[in-house]
């Protein structure tokens, strides 16, 4: 955004150039500032800054300055942009989008690469091996253990997903050396998926858990995936965890397929060939 503001300076107004150099001198501030302040500081009128943030393509100054405070405020570190009563339908979009893309970038600079390392490697060797292959997860937790298994059926790997806390419990009980079971929870402190991780452990699988840092099992388990996001629970806060959690989800399936390699293409297209004939027939 500040790059596409410098290239459009020769062809502004004198009065507007004075706006786009205060917005590029210090955009923090001009995201924050009342247009009064603003027009004081670049010494043109009011109309006048909301004539350059039009001639950016943007619908007047509020406009601009949620798109500007996307841009440079809500990168990293994560900065959470509460919703607010009174915001207007293109607030409210642009607020829940930004504090998703937040969230995702703020874990693409903190994840440890080591950490996905190991358990791409624990999967991997689990699939080798014929092992089982299960997730647990509870809540909107569960519904990402699901779509975990679905991700990774598609690889040709088989696996479980469970989000009954009972069901985990006795399905960890069954669990044996050279077993994975991956642990998928937002606070980390669920008691049935704290039984079940321990139970596994204690049974010889290897445990992966995505979670917070700091959480009970995040410390319990082998292999932490760190998935830090301060989720508000007030009565307008964006689910952004969930979201955070089938990223991740994501790159282990990925990273999975690239070390199956040429045995994987086979897979998928007989399983596109048998799902073609079983839909046209």
């Amino acid at each position: 955004m500040l790059d596409r503001i410098t290239a459009s300076l020769p062809s502004l107004a004198p009065a507007e150039q004075r706006v786009a150099r205060l917005v590029l001198t210090d955009p923090h501030a001009f995201a924050r500032q009342p247009i009064r302040e603003l027009a004081e500081r670049a010494q043109v009128s009011k109309p006048t800054v909301v004539r350059f943030c039009r001639s950016m393509g943007y619908g007047g100054l509020a406009d601009f300055k949620l798109k500007l405070a996307g841009s440079v405020s809500e990168g990293v570190p994560f900065v959470h942009r509460s919703v607010d009563a009174d915001d207007k339908t293109g607030d409210v979009l642009v607020k829940v989008v930004d504090n998703a893309v937040a969230a995702l970038l703020h874990y693409r600079n903190a994840a440890s690469t080591a950490a996905v390392e190991r358990a791409v490697e624990a999967i991997a060797a689990t699939w080798k091996t014929g092992k089982r292959i299960e997730f647990y997860g509870v809540g909107n937790s569960g519904i990402v253990a699901q779509d975990a298994q679905h991700k990774f059926f598609r690889l040709g790997i088989t696996s479980i997903a469970s989000s009954d806390g009972h069901i985990q419990v006795m399905s960890a009980t069954l669990l044996g050396p050279g077993d994975c079971a991956v642990i998928i929870s937002n606070s980390g402190r669920t008691r049935d998926l704290m039984d079940a991780a321990e139970i596994a452990r204690k049974n010889g699988a290897t445990t992966i858990v995505i979670t917070a840092s700091g959480s009970p099992l995040a410390s319990s388990c082998q292999i932490h995936l760190a998935a830090d996001h301060p989720e508000a629970y007030d009565r307008y806060s964006p689910m952004v965890s969930r979201l955070l959690h089938l990223l991740i989800i994501d790159v282990l399936a990925t990273c999975v397929a690239l070390r199956i390699g040429s045995s994987l293409p086979p897979i998928l297209q007989r399983m596109k060939e048998n799902l073609r004939t079983k839909r046209y027939t």
